[in-house]
């Protein structure tokens, strides 16, 4: 059976373009089209969609308070089409603390040259937030239990989980994945925090940073999936939203306790080790290298500056960038931390970590800012 889509858009050409591109895949069917928010929530309603394409700027209503008002109404996985600026940038933010679980560019060249590569990278994505997404969550700030969706492609959210292992509910508490010395390192020997997250990271970052305390002891370094244009609104947000200092990292800053510092999207960051001080180097990406910035990239540099001392969180996202960073931090000593997979959007990173035997605890994501601060 296939992943039933309803596409939001007023423009007429964009919504007969992604009609043509999705109705591709057969494992996907456009079962309706909505022309502003208000249509877009009556057809949610009457529809049942598994996975709605939202446009942000509509006449009658937006596409946020649209997503906003689905996801307390018909919760289902909403994903985003936004525009790569600035300003794009802070609505697709909006979007996804409305409820919204991912985002595409809408000029689809910016997702690829390539007519079917774009295509292709689209329909995946829709396949992804429906069969790997947990149950949609509501918009922050909301009270109550969302409902989940169920559609034939969706996993279990609660059951057996990795390799065998019961999965934690997001209502269980923090529970660590085999019994390891180490799973909570000591202040004395904890010198760096890293944070590794992509797809749902926006939501989980701001849920894990705003439970640090002004006073948090550790240096953080933060490495999130996101296009060169948006990551300089999102640290402004969470410098906004956070007792600590969030802001995006620049070549040569230094590494202090309380200050976050988000890679800048497009480029590389690494940390090194100079004079006695341990800084970051923002350096160019380079051909072939998928994830820019890659949390492999910079785990793998801290691993070096700080073997033993360092507490790596891998957090919500797909793909399995991490996993590589991890093992180097876990071969001197580190300590890794991972999301659980019923709090997850998407159950990649996480996974790909645990299922490795990397993990000393798995947490749901409520636990990880207070396990954090309580360090």
């Amino acid at each position: 059976m296939p992943i039933r889509v309803l596409v939001v858009d007023d423009s007429g050409f964009f919504r007969r373009r992604l009609k043509e591109m999705l109705n591709s895949d057969a494992g996907l069917e456009v079962v309706g089209e909505a022309v502003n928010g208000v249509e877009a929530v009556e057809m949610a309603a009457k529809l049942r969609p598994d996975v709605i394409t939202m446009d942000i700027e509509m006449p009658v209503m937006d596409g946020i308070t649209a997503t906003k008002r689905i996801m307390q109404s018909n919760p289902v996985p909403i994903l985003m089409f936004s525009s790569l600026t600035t300003d794009g940038a802070q609505t697709t933010l909006d979007a996804l603390d409305a409820g919204a679980v991912d985002y595409l560019p809408k000029r689809f060249e910016d997702i690829s040259k390539n007519r079917e590569e774009a295509t292709r990278t689209l329909c995946e994505r829709i396949h992804i937030i429906f069969g790997r997404g947990r149950a949609p969550r509501r918009p922050l700030g909301t009270t109550g239990t969302a409902t989940a969706h169920v559609g034939t492609a969706r996993r279990p959210l609660t059951g057996t989980g990795l390799a065998g292992r019961a999965a934690p509910t997001g209502d269980s508490p923090a529970v660590p994945l085999r019994s390891r010395a180490g799973a909570v390192p000591s202040r004395a020997s904890l010198r760096l925090v890293a944070i590794g997250t992509s797809t749902g990271g926006p939501v989980a970052l701001q849920e894990v940073l705003t439970k640090l305390p002004a006073n948090f002891p550790f240096p953080l370094v933060l490495v999130q999936h996101m296009p060169g244009s948006f990551t300089p609104a999102f640290a402004q947000r969470l410098n906004q939203l956070c007792q600590i200092t969030v802001k995006e990292a620049e070549d040569g800053d230094v590494l202090k306790p309380a200050i976050a510092l988000l890679a800048p999207g497009g480029k590389q960051m690494v940390v090194e080790s100079r004079a006695g001080r341990q800084i970051v180097r923002i350096l160019d990406a380079q051909a072939g290298q998928t994830y820019k910035p890659s949390a492999d990239i910079t785990l793998s540099s801290v691993a070096k500056v700080f073997p033993g001392q360092t507490l790596a969180v891998i957090l919500t996202g797909m793909g399995a960038d991490g996993r590589e960073g991890c093992r180097s931090l876990k071969a001197g000593g580190s300590t890794i931390w991972s999301q659980d997979e019923a709090s997850c959007v998407v159950y990649g990173m996480p996974a790909a970590v645990a299922d490795a035997g990397l993990s000393d605890r798995v947490l749901s994501l409520k636990d990880v800012g207070p396990a954090l601060a309580q360090i």
